[in-house]
């Protein structure tokens, strides 16, 4: 049983989660081009990110009105449509509310009572009901409906072995992003709403860009942001 003090339930003992010592213990038997061809797709989560506060919108924004549903299900919808071995959903900020009138249907939905303390936390809960089998975690916003399962296709084949892959759009990078395992340990130890994008910079040298034509795609904070994703939703 993990200590009472251990904010990180799914870490163990030495530091590492579910699965992360198995990988790291593993020696291939082979690495022959035709034993790489035979080796089996990676175990891929997604995990949609959807337990803000909407404080500076003033209402919960994964329950803003978004095609034929909302803000948070088309994002959900979107996510089930891509290549994920498991899906994981996030929520805090009008849980309640959410699990009452969001689609969560084929999703492990974790429940960040600490999303005040900012995205970070939200990545930290998911970890600990992340599969012990998963290599690649892609990190999608709920707020973020633009991004499209092509999308997360394209940065998925573009990563290679890549310990992190991240959608280079026209005019920058934005979400989703691609984490290996290696890299679960630092994603936990995060902190706010910008850590993802510290660790980033921490590890440069591990960043590899994946090309994605057009712009980064809006994601929702204020009632002009809201409007501004409305105006660019497909008729």
């Amino acid at each position: 049983m993990p200590s009472r003090s251990d904010p990180f339930p799914g870490r163990s003992a030495a530091g590492t989660f579910p699965g992360e010592e198995r990988s790291r213990n593993v020696v291939p038997a082979s690495t022959t081009p035709e034993a790489l061809r035979r080796a089996p797709p990676p175990f891929v989560t997604g995990l949609v990110l959807g337990a803000g506060g909407s404080s500076r919108l003033g209402r919960p924004k994964q329950l803003l009105p978004y095609g034929d549903g909302t803000l948070l299900g088309h994002v959900a919808g979107v996510a089930r449509t891509c290549p994920f071995d498991q899906l994981v959903i996030a929520i805090g900020g009008a849980a309640d509310e959410v699990r009452a009138s969001v689609d969560l249907a084929g999703a492990d939905v974790v429940v960040n009572d600490a999303y005040g303390a900012g995205c970070s936390s939200s990545i930290a809960a998911a970890l600990g009901i992340v599969d012990p089998c998963c290599d690649v975690m892609v990190l999608m916003l709920g707020d973020q409906p633009g991004v499209t399962a092509a999308t997360v296709a394209a940065l998925l084949e573009g990563r290679g072995d890549a310990p992190v892959a991240i959608c280079r759009y026209d005019d920058g990078r934005g979400h989703p992003i691609a984490f290996a395992r290696s890299t679960f340990a630092d994603l936990a130890d995060l902190h706010g709403d910008k850590g993802v994008w510290r660790l980033l910079d921490q590890r440069a040298g591990d960043v590899t860009e994946v090309a994605v034509a057009g712009q980064i795609p809006l994601d929702v904070d204020t009632p002009e942001d809201y409007q501004a994703v409305l105006a660019a939703a497909p008729a």
